[in-house]
């Protein structure tokens, strides 16, 4: 990765992208009785999800593997930084 790609992803989490998994569960196309998993991240926005909207439509449009289900997960990165208080302090020397 170059720093270039660094920063985009950066700033795009500013603006409201999560890191963002699919996992598609799809027909085989020879063998349409059995199941395939397929897994795929991406940054994407929730709750709307443009970028696997489109990933799943180009899917179902050019891909032979009928989609079963997908399963969508996401997760913010940058978060406030979690606060504990402390109850005791010991002072050593």
């Amino acid at each position: 990765m170059n720093a270039s790609s660094i920063d985009k992803q950066f700033t795009q989490q500013f603006r409201g992208y999560r890191l963002t998994t699919a996992e598609v569960i799809y027909h085989l196309p020879d063998h349409p009785s059995l199941l395939q998993t397929f897994i795929w991240q991406t940054m994407d926005i929730a709750p709307s999800f443009p970028s696997v909207r489109k990933f799943l439509l180009h899917w179902e449009k050019n891909l032979e593997g009928k989609l079963h289900s997908a399963k969508i997960m996401s997760a913010s990165l940058i978060k406030p930084s979690e606060f504990r208080r402390v109850d005791q302090e010991w002072l050593l020397h």
